[in-house]
């Protein structure tokens, strides 16, 4: 272990050291106190000016819920993704910073099990566009666009965005069940990329709303963390440019206007049927889509308020009119598994190939012993029945 700790420089270790300690949300008094050190010492160690000795890193790694070879091996996964949600004074919030470290823990995760196989993950990012003077609905409009085309939507509906956003971006996108009031949360950082984490509890329209909201902030405002909450007023000129770009991008004005003269075509009013059939085809919420027609003038201002005003527009309705169309939610299947489904499968691998022992793996993972076993034993019963005809060549 001295050998691994000489690789790394006191600087290095000692930030190792801070960004770790932020995450976990500990003091550096507490720090201190719990490997038997004044404050001064704990603040030296972590500028490096003062070299932690092996066992004062073991303490502290146990306080901080990781382990010594996590802070001292030189290919060790440290995202500082927590603390820069801290910096958001108005989110000073338990919900907010459980939600972030819960997003922070799953990168980590995800990035150190890439670098241990040598995963590559790819990322295809559109060039920032910096919010400038002037009407901001109107640029964050003409963005969406540039981005849809950019990555060859044309005015198509967005049938999943997430997919969009993993696959054609390279953004990691994780869904699990938060407060109920947090939506979803976004971060960029230099090392690992964009990243979102989804509210699971939400219905799926909601989500991907949320998702393309963070995706307005992704492109405008990157490198400044986010956190969406419910029935947030549009109190920032960032706020507004990431509802505008996220109304434009899910439901374009001319697509919109195209699909409501197609479905509406010989009607003097706007009926619930019309409604279930526009909000189903661009994949939205009935009242996103009503909002949406108000604001293109294609319907009197307070149509949904009438709606909502005799009897609302209910899900009963909606199968009468679609039949039994309900959509596959993966995301929310997904958040009900211990770990994401692609994290699950690269532990797997690891430990396949020796690298990474079940106690290793319920450390990255924060799982105990006995949720790790069952999930390798899952995932090596569902590849039971591969042979060597459906071997992977490399």
């Amino acid at each position: 272990m001295n050998e691994i700790n000489d690789q790394l420089s006191p600087e290095q270790l000692g930030e190792r050291i801070r960004i770790t300690r932020e995450s976990a949300g500990k003091t550096q008094a507490e720090a201190a106190e719990a490997i038997g050190v004044a404050r001064t010492t704990l603040i030296a160690i972590e500028k490096g000016a003062r070299r932690a000795k092996i066992g004062e890193l073991q303490q502290l790694a146990r306080f901080l819920g990781t382990n010594a070879n996590a802070l001292l091996r030189k290919e060790a996964v440290h995202v500082e993704l927590t603390p820069k949600f801290r910096k958001l004074a108005a989110k000073e919030e338990a919900p907010v910073a459980q939600a972030a470290e819960l997003m922070a823990r799953l990168v980590r995760a995800e990035v150190e099990l890439e670098d241990l196989l040598g995963v590559e993950h790819v990322r295809n990012l559109p060039p920032e566009r910096r919010i400038l003077a002037g009407d901001v609905r109107q640029q964050a409009e003409q963005h969406a666009l540039e981005l849809r085309h950019w990555l060859g939507l044309g005015l198509a509906p967005v049938a999943d965005i997430v997919s969009i956003l993993e696959l054609q971006m390279g953004v990691r996108v994780y869904a699990r069940r938060l407060a109920a009031k947090i939506s979803g949360l976004f971060a960029f950082d230099e090392r690992v990329g964009a990243c979102m984490i989804l509210n699971a509890s939400h219905p799926i329209e909601r989500r991907t709303h949320t998702a393309a909201h963070e995706l307005g902030h992704l492109v405008a405002t990157r490198t400044d963390p986010e956190v969406f909450e419910i029935d947030e007023l549009e109190s920032s000129r960032e706020e507004k440019y990431a509802n505008a770009f996220a109304r434009e991008f899910l439901t374009p004005a001319q697509a919109v206007r195209q699909k409501f003269a197609e479905v509406t075509a010989g009607a003097t009013s706007l009926t619930r049927r019309h409604v279930i059939v526009l909000a189903h085809y661009f994949h939205v919420s009935r009242e996103a889509i009503v909002r949406r027609l108000e604001e293109l003038r294609l319907t009197k201002q307070g149509t949904w308020d009438w709606f909502l005003q005799n009897g609302n527009i209910t899900d009963e309705q909606a199968r009468q009119v679609l039949g039994d169309v309900a959509k596959g939610d993966r995301l929310k299947d997904d958040a009900v598994r211990p770990v994401s489904l692609r994290t699950g499968l690269m532990a797997y691998e690891a430990a396949q190939r020796g690298l990474l022992s079940e106690g290793q793996i319920s450390r990255l993972l924060h799982l105990d012993r006995i949720q790790v076993r069952d999930l390798l034993i899952d995932i090596d019963a569902e590849g039971s029945g591969a042979n060597a005809a459906t071997s992977i060549l490399r």
